[in-house]
């Protein structure tokens, strides 16, 4: 991150990765799509929220929405031999992998919760 904030940046990965779930959980829902589809433009909701969301949410944290996204360059770059490679900060992997997945679990909870009130 720009600013090491672990608070302000666990919780912008929380509302990311929320927003991000809650909306393919809806638009994924049978209830809410068209029997036509989209077609072969299916992913482009997905790809323009995923932007709306980096747009709002990615200076503070680079959005990883999605542990993989983080961790998986860390640890090349921790294992790599890169020439004059500065840390790999270790110690502030946990936001972008703990985040994201308490995001996803509430999403998915919320989620739930609305299609059982329905």
């Amino acid at each position: 991150p720009a600013i090491k904030n672990y608070r302000r940046n666990m919780i912008c990965e929380i509302v990311g990765t929320f927003i991000l779930v809650l909306v393919i959980l809806f638009m994924g829902d049978k209830e809410n799509s068209s029997e036509v589809g989209l077609g072969s433009v299916g992913a482009l909701p997905v790809a323009l929220l995923v932007v709306v969301i980096g747009m709002s949410l990615g200076g503070t944290t680079g959005y990883a929405i999605n542990p993989a996204r983080d961790l998986g360059p860390r640890i090349a770059h921790a294992i790599l031999p890169i020439k004059g490679k500065g840390s790999s900060q270790w110690s502030y992997s946990w936001v972008p992998i703990v985040g994201p997945l308490l995001g996803g679990v509430l999403a998915a909870l919320l989620y739930l919760m609305v299609k059982k009130l329905m």
